[in-house]
């Protein structure tokens, strides 16, 4: 399981998180909602170790990792897709896949078969460069990067964005059938509501750096949750 509790985060003399409490657990997906610039991405950023925390602990699986640096995040099986995806637009598909294999041991620094049959057309393009790749192939290559090492914990951070409505239901899909495999937690910030509402057991509504709820998913009425992500 991670834990969140009581983070706060400063960007400067600017406020992002205020005393930020929340939970993901192994085999559930939980959703971080809110309107833009309420502090979604400045959680994830927390979590996993993209930027330090002014104060309060993140724990993962019991351990306290609040000060632990990315790379010893990733190395505990925390893996994440950023907004934008960030994929290596010179890099073929193959070298980006690649780029994670460096975090596992070296008898296991292969591109597991899985990864093709939850996207197949990454098989299909092994040797063309990221950049050439359209947006929703990107992603998918950026969420397969991700998977490389095997992550017991999968941080997305608005997987929808941009994506044309076909690839955001393959996109979908691979969510669903991760979650449902029950050995992972799945951290989500999604915008697409109805994307969300589908996919998760838990959500975490965000309000000017602060929690305004917390729970399952069926916990509350959907007029209210929509109520803070509506402009």
């Amino acid at each position: 399981m991670l834990k969140v509790e009581d983070v706060r985060l400063h960007y400067g003399a600017a406020v992002a998180l205020r005393g930020v409490s929340c939970q993901a657990s192994i085999g559930e997906a939980t959703c971080i909602l809110g309107r833009n610039g309420v502090g979604k991405t400045s959680l994830l950023r927390a979590i996993t170790g993209m930027h330090a925390v002014t104060s309060g602990r993140i724990l993962w699986e019991g351990e306290d990792i609040t000060r632990l640096p990315a790379y010893e995040r990733a190395r505990r099986g925390i893996a994440t897709v950023p907004q934008g995806r960030d994929i290596f637009p010179l890099l073929t598909v193959k070298e980006n896949l690649e780029t994670g294999l460096g975090l596992l041991p070296r008898h296991e620094r292969k591109i597991s078969d899985e990864i093709f049959d939850l996207f197949p057309v990454l098989a299909q393009m092994m040797h063309r460069r990221g950049g050439d790749l359209s947006g929703g192939q990107q992603q998918q290559l950026a969420i397969a990067r991700a998977l490389v090492i095997r992550p017991r914990l999968l941080v997305l951070d608005e997987p929808t964005e941009g994506i044309q409505p076909s690839i955001i239901k393959d996109i979908g899909s691979v969510i669903a059938l991760l979650r449902n495999r029950g050995d992972m937690a799945i951290l989500l910030v999604e915008q697409y509501f109805d994307f969300a509402y589908a996919l998760a057991q838990s959500i975490v509504v965000m309000d000017r750096g602060h929690i305004a709820m917390a729970g399952g998913i069926n916990e509350f009425e959907e007029d209210k949750i929509r109520s803070y992500i509506s402009i």
